[in-house]
């Protein structure tokens, strides 16, 4: 298959010869979907559907109640990142149910951006503790929320019990060059991985 020409955006351009796999993941309404769109350089696959009455049994809704879709495969984007580099980023639906799906899109990834919401840090473990029991390495990135309280970075790292090295980072979601940020502190994190630690 060959690719289109390098002025069509929707195609990979010929002079890339290497893909990377990035996971974008979080607990259930954190803003996966957003911090992919806001990134790919394509209009962003997306796989959201309407939240029904049935939804509410098994998805908390508590301080985010304008929430009326909610993802049920994937987003998918893509960002290019020099001539012979493409970064695919694979945003996760955040409802523990997923979890065989969360497992089956660790293959292949570099490593993965956790977003989290300082009104639901404890919803970030489930998803955190998978990702350390597959040896996958992450940066957190507290999306800031209208309204959402304003922590230290030490006390968000204490609630989530992170270790030294892993990377904290502040974001809006919604900000291309915030988004950027986040993104960048898992790059930086993972060159300085070892060999050993890269497996």
């Amino acid at each position: 298959m060959g690719s289109a020409p390098v002025s069509d955006p929707v195609y990979v351009a010929e002079t890339v010869t290497t893909a990377a796999k990035i996971l974008v993941v979080g607990h259930f309404a954190v803003g996966k979907t957003t911090f992919v769109g806001t990134l790919s350089e394509i209009r962003p696959l997306r796989t959201e559907e309407t939240m029904t009455q049935a939804g509410e049994l098994v998805d908390d809704l508590a301080g985010i109640p304008d929430k009326t879709t909610t993802t049920v495969a994937m987003d998918f984007g893509r960002l290019t990142l020099s001539e012979s580099l493409v970064l695919y980023l694979f945003g996760a639906p955040g409802q523990k149910r997923f979890t065989q799906l969360w497992k089956d899109m660790l293959v292949g990834a570099l490593g993965a951006v956790v977003l989290t919401d300082t009104r639901r840090l404890d919803q970030s473990f489930d998803i955190m503790g998978l990702l350390e029991e597959h040896g996958m390495p992450y940066a957190v990135a507290v999306n800031q929320f209208d309204g959402a309280p304003d922590f230290p970075e030490a006390e968000i790292r204490e609630a989530l019990d992170l270790l030294p090295e892993t990377p904290l980072v502040i974001c809006d979601a919604r900000n291309a060059t915030s988004s950027v940020r986040a993104l960048i502190s898992l790059i930086e994190y993972l060159q300085t991985r070892t060999p050993e630690e890269q497996g």
